[in-house]
């Protein structure tokens, strides 16, 4: 990804995203665009979680855990496939920082908010939830998260390529 990118092009390709790893792909190329890192062999797990939870990174892993239950009933509610997008990036922009370092929730979302309107503007969905906080697609739905059974875990397959072969 180059150092000339642009919003436009960064908002094109999360709102034509179709798949977590299509959202992921984003959130590296903006973090790379925007601050110089990156971490590759990161794997993807979904979970239903507390809502109050968005996802985790639990630490010294290359995992990501996202709660499945939250972004299905912004789906289901919404309708809304940019929204629904610019959900995930968030939740996981928020831990892919994470997972490159730091460990403040403060530092984190300060750097979420940054890292969203450098690459997609003020004004684009992804900002705004940075800002406001992805709860607020939450603030009008009644929500009875105990009426839902906890499913298993699983694993997003695909989630990040890898160009590495470990066995030739």
């Amino acid at each position: 990804m180059s150092k000339d990118q642009t919003a436009p092009e960064f908002s094109k390709k999360l709102e034509s995203a179709s798949s977590y790893a299509e959202v992921w792909q984003t959130v590296k190329n903006t973090v790379h665009f925007a601050f110089g890192k990156r971490r590759g062999s990161m794997m993807l797990f979904l979970d239903d979680l507390p809502l109050q939870l968005g996802a985790y990174y639990p630490v010294g892993t290359n995992n990501i855990v996202l709660n499945r239950r939250l972004v299905e009933i912004v789906e289901t509610t919404l309708n809304d496939k940019q929204t629904v997008n610019a959900l995930v990036y968030n939740l996981l922009l928020h831990e892919y920082l994470h997972a490159l370092g730091e460990l403040s929730e403060v530092e984190v979302r300060r750097q979420v908010v940054v890292v969203a309107a450098k690459c997609f503007g003020n004004e684009h969905a992804t900002t705004v939830l940075a800002r406001k906080s992805p709860w607020i697609l939450l603030k009008d739905l009644p929500l009875d998260a105990s009426a839902a059974p906890k499913r298993v875990m699983r694993i997003v397959h695909n989630f990040e390529e890898s160009t590495r072969k470990y066995v030739v």
